[in-house]
């Protein structure tokens, strides 16, 4: 029962909070009287499935992978920005170079992210083409990519 709990309460605080590491977690825990440890906090992560991804802040944080709500692992990240050569706007389209045969991946990372302004995306062998609606979208949507290269 103990477990149940404090692992719905990890659940609750991390849909309530940017939590960045297990001590952050340990605290918030123990803030609401649950007597936890860092090595009980590191199986609850794993049995939840729980995974780091990018906040709006720029900060990673811990979220739980839905079939509804797909959040992006460190590892599909890791690969954007290994195969990533160029991000460049032309007009309402942001084409991203990329290393050759790898396209398909960073195709798929940017799909994930689901960014409101993306219409849609094509890819080849090197190169992702991002559709946006206009111009300002297609701006916002390099800023996103280039600010995840960082």
């Amino acid at each position: 029962m103990a477990r149940n709990s404090r692992q719905s309460k990890i659940l609750e605080l991390i849909s309530l909070k940017e939590i960045e590491t297990q001590d952050e977690l340990v605290a918030e825990l123990k803030a609401a009287n649950f007597d936890v440890t860092q090595a009980t906090i590191s199986r609850d992560i794993k049995e939840l499935g729980l995974i780091k991804i990018l906040s709006e802040n720029k900060k990673y944080k811990y979220a739980i992978v839905s079939s509804q709500a797909q959040a992006v692992s460190n590892k599909c990240m890791n690969i954007f920005k290994e195969c990533v050569i160029s991000i460049k706007n032309a007009m309402n389209l942001v084409v991203v170079k990329t290393l050759k045969g790898t396209a398909g991946m960073v195709c798929n990372f940017v799909d994930q992210l689901s960014l409101p302004q993306v219409l849609g995306l094509t890819y080849g062998d090197d190169t992702v083409m991002v559709i946006a609606s206009d111009l300002d979208d297609a701006y916002m949507v390099q800023q996103k990519l280039n600010d995840i290269l960082i």
